[in-house]
Order: C-alpha cells, then structure tokens, then sequence
C-alpha cells in the first residue's frame, strides 16, 4: 500500500466521541482564532496565560465541545475542537472571547479588549486543512520567542506522550473544594465529571485536558511525521486562510469562485443546478464562515432578498 493510500484510509474527519454532557456524536474538527484588538496584548503575566489555558477548557465544558490542541501567546490564541456542529463551535468560540474578556476587564480595568474583533472559526474539511491547522497550531508559540517542544502554554507536550502523566502526582480538578476551584478554576461551574489533572503550580497539565487520540490519528500515529510537518508548516500561508481571509469581505466574483468549489465538492452540482434546500444548507455554512452580507449572498446564489433573508434569520 503506498503512503498516498495509506494516509487516505487512516485520516478521520468525523469520529464518535462522547461529548462533555455525556451524549455520544460524531465531531468534526474546527479551528477557533482569537485576537486581542488591533493586536493588543491579551496576556500580560503567567496569570493570564494560565487563565486562558483554563477558559479554554471549562468554556469546551459549557458548550459541549472537545478541545484537541491549543496554543495561547501574548496576543492571540488558536484552539482546534471537535465538535458535532458548525453552531457548537462558534458558540464555543464566542463563549470564550466573552468570559475572558470577564477576566481582563476585572483584573485590569479594561473593557472592549475584544469587542471589536471576532472570534475566527473554521470548519477543518480536507485532510490538507485538518494537517496543516494542527501542526500550526503549536507553532505559534515561536511568535513568543519561544521553543515550540518547551512552550508551557500549549498542548504540544500531551501529543504523542502515551499517558505519560503520573497521576499520584498530579491534583485532580474534580477534587478541589469549592473555594479552591474558585480561587485556582475561576469558575464556580460543576467540575465534578472531569478527568482534567492540576501540577504542583496549579497549572492544567495538556495531557489531561487535549483529546491527542485526534491528532494523532491524522499523522498515521506517527509522531515523527507530526513534527515533520510542524518543522515545514507555512505560517504566513496559514494565517491566511485561518485567520485574516475570513475576516476579509470579498468581491462577488471571488466569494462566487469559493461557493461554486464548495457546491461542487458538496453536492457535484454547480451553484444555479441546486434546489433551494441545497442552496440554504450552502449558504448556511458561506455565511458563517466568510465576512458577507443576505444582500451579496442573494446575488452570489440567484435568490430573491426575501428568500436569502429567511434563510439566514434561522442561523
């Protein structure tokens, strides 16, 4: 069996899992973005960088998502999830631009650090994107000036580790008091279900918190292709088409290019050819993916105002 095939049989885009309120789905993968305000500093000490870690993963809590690699530098900070639907993803990434900016508002003064700017999420729909979002993921922590196979503010270290974790030495979360989940949490949520481990700084250990089953499924389980493509990831490329595209408004012939690929890839029929389920399922996913308008949407798949606008006032 050559590479080519043997990538295609064991790369898995959708995969059962049991979700944080216990129910079993199949996921998909996204890639989350957030940005400070006009790159403003987002984490100015450990105790924000810890305090991101932490929102990060009791936010996947709230909104039933799981989280499978992360990583927080002083002005942004990319996550990749699974997640059973495209609306559970942003109302995750939503959820987390919110109580985090909770948490700079109360410990600095500071409103508005990110009113302006949104939360990026992307469906990772090819193997091409899912490869190449996880390995950028922790290549971020270079914008720190830091090693990516040392950074603490990232999930690198549980990928590939085999349960390395020893847990006797570790402080279980569902076993703090609550004035101590208070105090190291800050959260007073239910945390009584979850398997996350503390280490003797209070900090989340990512082997306890990443779903490393995921990612390393996507390398073939294997670790050195992993960091392979760590190594070669093209950043500038992937800030891109994860991060700064998406916020961009495109021209309509541009936006056209993007929905025809989609709908041929989609249902192997071009755009004018879909019934009208079709078209609202399409342009249900173009609009919350790309920077748009109902009235350029209208254009883009031949429908009236009245229709495109009925579609979009269920999202």
């Amino acid at each position: 069996m050559s590479n080519r095939v043997k990538q295609r049989v064991d790369m898995r885009l959708s995969v059962p899992r049991v979700l944080p309120d216990g129910r079993k789905a199949n996921v998909f993968p996204f890639h989350i973005s957030l940005e400070g305000l006009e790159k403003a500093v987002m984490c100015r000490d450990d105790a924000d960088y810890d305090t991101m870690v932490k929102t990060i993963c009791i936010c996947a809590k709230r909104k039933n998502v799981i989280v499978i690699i992360y990583t927080v530098v002083s002005n942004h900070c990319h996550v990749a999830v699974l997640a059973a639907s495209q609306q559970d993803a942003e109302e995750y990434a939503t959820e987390l631009k919110k109580i985090y900016s909770m948490w700079f508002r109360q410990k600095y003064g500071e409103g508005g650090l990110l009113r302006r700017t949104s939360a990026v999420v992307i469906w990772l729909d090819n193997e091409w994107y899912v490869r190449n979002a996880l390995a950028y993921i922790p290549r971020n922590a270079l914008d720190n000036g830091h090693n990516v196979g040392e950074y603490k503010w990232s999930g690198y270290p549980a990928m590939f580790s085999r349960n390395a974790v020893a847990t006797e030495e570790c402080k279980r979360v569902s076993d703090l008091s609550k004035r101590d989940k208070r105090a190291i949490m800050h959260t007073c949520d239910d945390l009584s279900g979850v398997q996350w481990l503390l280490d003797s700084e209070n900090h989340l250990i990512p082997e306890s918190i990443c779903d490393s089953t995921f990612l390393e499924q996507a390398f073939n389980n294997n670790q050195t292709f992993f960091i392979r493509t760590v190594g070669s990831v093209n950043s500038a490329e992937m800030d891109v088409k994860l991060v700064d595209a998406p916020r961009r408004k495109q021209l309509d012939g541009d936006l056209f290019k993007v929905v025809s690929e989609l709908s041929n890839k989609w249902f192997g029929s071009p755009v004018a050819e879909l019934s009208l389920e079709k078209k609202a399922r399409l342009m249900t996913y173009v609009y919350r993916c790309n920077r748009t308008t109902s009235v350029q949407l209208a254009r883009i798949f031949g429908l009236s105002r009245t229709d495109t606008a009925n579609i979009l006032k269920n999202i």
